[in-house]
């Protein structure tokens, strides 16, 4: 009985560490679709159209019948929906806010790296305000290494480190503001709500929250630009693929795995990005990002060696328990 526990569990977690793999390697393609867009929409506009469509598709797959009707979330208590609100606002309308606005101020190579210390915060948080033991030895190690392979990609060869202090500043509160989304989703996790809803009702308050930044943003009606093609192509993508659909498996993973070892992989972002831009952008990869993908992946195992540890210690003491032979024997 004890095994067949432990197998269901090892299950979940093995798919749990592959959708945000997958998540991340979605979300790592977004870019190409962004700077398409861009040329017909500002930054806010995507913005909000890809939430819209992100909704949409997830009130469709779980249609909210009735007000009290299992497909919806009903009102419980304020901290709940203080939950859900603040998962909305940090989540979707600051993080988005503020990766966008960031790229006006500093570099493109900044940000990639500045955005990439999320779990780092998300390690911080999780230790003062979850109480995780995630401050170790091996985490601040692997953090380290993986932020130097994370400057060798972004930078590629190309060391000119031109400081710009209010774009940084943005770009480190996006990393910051996606730590705190992290936590806040494993606390909505042990609501026991199925994950669409709450990623649905986490999107409601995120739209919620940009309306009052729309009239501030360059934000118009323009019919005529739904009439192109592949502007509908890549609003779909962003809208269905990268947010109703990644932050579905996203929330699930952070569930299952916590937000600290979610959070790591966002360590593989600029490996993806560096691989789709040689597929689809022709663009050469060279030996520097090759070492800093070496780097990623070494701080990455690092980062989890004192989990995969721990959990071997915990499996060996489950054995020793049961009076289970010594697999190895």
């Amino acid at each position: 009985m004890e095994r067949s526990i432990q197998s269901v569990r090892d299950h979940k977690m093995l798919k749990a560490h592959l959708l945000a793999f997958l998540t991340i390697f979605f979300w790592s393609t977004t870019y190409i679709s962004t700077k398409i867009l861009l040329r017909a929409f500002s930054p806010t506009e995507i913005m909000f159209f890809r939430f819209i469509l992100a909704y949409l598709a997830l009130l469709l797959a779980k249609p909210a019948l009735r007000i009290d009707g299992p497909w919806r979330i009903p009102y419980r208590t304020p901290r709940e929906e203080l939950l859900f609100a603040g998962a909305g606002l940090c989540g979707v309308t600051l993080y988005f806010i503020l990766q966008n606005t960031s790229l006006v101020y500093t570099l493109a190579s900044n940000v990639g790296v500045l955005v990439s210390v999320a779990p780092f915060f998300t390690a911080v948080f999780s230790h003062f305000l979850l109480k995780e033991k995630s401050l170790h030895k091996s985490f601040f190690i692997g953090f380290c290494l993986s932020i130097i392979g994370i400057t060798l990609i972004s930078f590629n060869g190309n060391f000119i480190l031109k400081l710009n202090p209010l774009g940084d500043i943005l770009a480190v509160s996006c990393a910051a503001a996606w730590a705190i989304y992290c936590i806040f989703m494993n606390k909505i996790s042990a609501l026991g709500y199925h994950v669409i809803l709450c990623t649905r009702k986490i999107f409601v308050y995120g739209i919620i929250f940009m309306i009052p930044v729309l009239p501030f943003s360059g934000f118009h009606w323009d019919p005529a630009r739904f009439t192109y093609l592949p502007n509908i192509f890549h609003l779909l993508f962003l809208g269905l693929g990268a947010s109703a659909l990644c932050f579905v498996t996203w929330n699930y993973a952070v569930g299952i795995l916590g937000p600290v070892r979610t959070s790591v992989y966002i360590y593989f972002g600029p490996i993806i990005t560096v691989v789709t831009s040689a597929i689809f952008l022709r663009e050469r990869i060279t030996s520097v990002a090759i070492l800093g993908a070496v780097l990623i992946i070494a701080g990455l195992c690092l980062s989890e060696q004192k989990t995969l540890l721990r959990k071997e210690k915990k499996n060996e003491d489950h054995r020793n328990e049961a009076g289970d032979p010594d697999p190895e024997e």
